[in-house]
């Protein structure tokens, strides 16, 4: 089992208030965000942003090795994640995950295309812990 970290400190109110995350890796490192960051369009992150983040990349990579394992190399990929926070009851939801892929896979034909990339939408880990709608839209270029 592969263990990954991350931290959130938080002072103040919910809406007042001011937080700082932290990866373990370094990469974040007292990041921060808040209301004005979540909600609004201050400078710093948010937790919807992190997840599109981690669903693009976790989907793409998942997709590399789809196609690893069916004999192709893709050029490249590029994958955009708009994830949406919608309100629900008293609360709000991540409710989707779009993804949006642009391929360039040399040899490949579009039905093995589309099959390797349901295949990595359904089954990258991401894509396993969210409980929302995750869409997909992939676009093939023979480069």
């Amino acid at each position: 089992m592969i263990n990954r970290k991350a931290s959130a400190h938080w002072q103040g109110s919910g809406k007042e208030g001011k937080g700082q995350l932290t990866t373990q890796s370094g990469v974040l490192s007292d990041q921060p965000y808040g209301f004005n960051t979540r909600f609004e369009d201050k400078p710093g992150t948010n937790p919807e942003e992190l997840i599109a983040a981690a669903h693009a990349g976790c989907f793409t990579m998942a997709l590399a090795f789809q196609l690893q394992g069916a004999g192709f190399t893709a050029t490249e990929l590029r994958t955009e994640s708009v994830v949406s926070l919608e309100k629900e009851g008293d609360g709000f939801k991540v409710s989707k995950s779009a993804l949006t892929l642009t391929a360039t896979i040399p040899g490949i034909e579009q039905a093995k295309f589309d099959e390797l990339a349901h295949a990595a939408e359904v089954n990258c880990p991401i894509s396993k812990v969210l409980n929302a709608e995750i869409t997909l839209k992939a676009t093939l270029s023979q480069g």
